[in-house]
């Protein structure tokens, strides 16, 4: 069982993840119609004995079999296309959060907010607690306020690099020299984990990152500390 609750999709925690989810079924879906009835007509085929000698050109299949798989094609492109306008949407955020990636950890700033940032480490295996995730803790985790339209504004001081968090519905490039940026609203509390999704160089692979989401007033309660420290 654990084995193919590997092969699924994370636990949706924002209305994009949601529309992700969502559209991977619909065209999870349409594939497994194609697939049987392709598969149909092929059984078919294989046991059918009768043979019609006389038959040269078929153009009424032809024209079905032209018509049918286009019709397909809007079916999966339609909601496609509108999901993709979804993804690159920035309506009026509430919080912007800048990380840097770097070989190989990532920096938080919290533009709206004075000196509040930090570098986030991966927890060694040696000092993990007995509930962490082992290559997947940090020692400095980016707190945000849930129910709230964050804005991510991602770049990078050295390599290419890719910050990435899957129950978010989340991937943005980290490129040097530039500014990509994305929104995401989380609609529940918890630990989100994701890790660079690009090969950036030997220690790629231990560069993860944690997402907090927490009620306003604890948003607020920590913004007050992190300033006071």
């Amino acid at each position: 069982m654990a084995t193919w609750a590997n092969l699924s999709l994370q636990d949706s925690a924002s209305p994009l993840m949601e529309q992700l989810t969502f559209f991977h079924d619909h065209a999870m879906l349409i594939l497994i119609m194609i697939t049987t009835l392709v598969s149909y007509l092929l059984s078919t085929l294989f046991f059918n004995l009768n043979i019609n000698r006389f038959l040269l050109e078929g153009q009424t299949i032809e024209i079905i079999w032209t018509i049918l798989p286009a019709i397909t094609l809007v079916f999966i492109a339609l909601p496609s296309l509108r999901l993709l306008y979804l993804l690159d949407e920035i309506s009026s955020p509430a919080i912007t959060l800048k990380t840097v990636g770097h070989q190989w950890y990532w920096s938080y700033e919290y533009s709206d907010f004075l000196q509040v940032e930090f570098d986030s480490y991966m927890t060694p295996y040696n000092e993990l607690s007995e509930t962490g995730f082992r290559l997947l803790d940090v020692d400095n985790r980016a707190v945000l306020p849930m129910n709230t339209q964050v804005r991510m504004l991602v770049t990078a001081a050295d390599v290419l690099h890719s910050w990435a968090v899957p129950a978010l519905g989340v991937k943005v490039d980290a490129t040097p020299g530039r500014l990509n940026q994305t929104s995401f609203l989380m609609t529940r509390p918890g630990l989100f984990f994701g890790q660079c999704s690009e090969i950036c160089g030997a220690n790629h692979s231990f560069m993860p990152i944690v997402i907090e989401s927490v009620p306003t007033n604890v948003f607020i309660n920590w913004v007050s500390s992190m300033s006071e420290a």
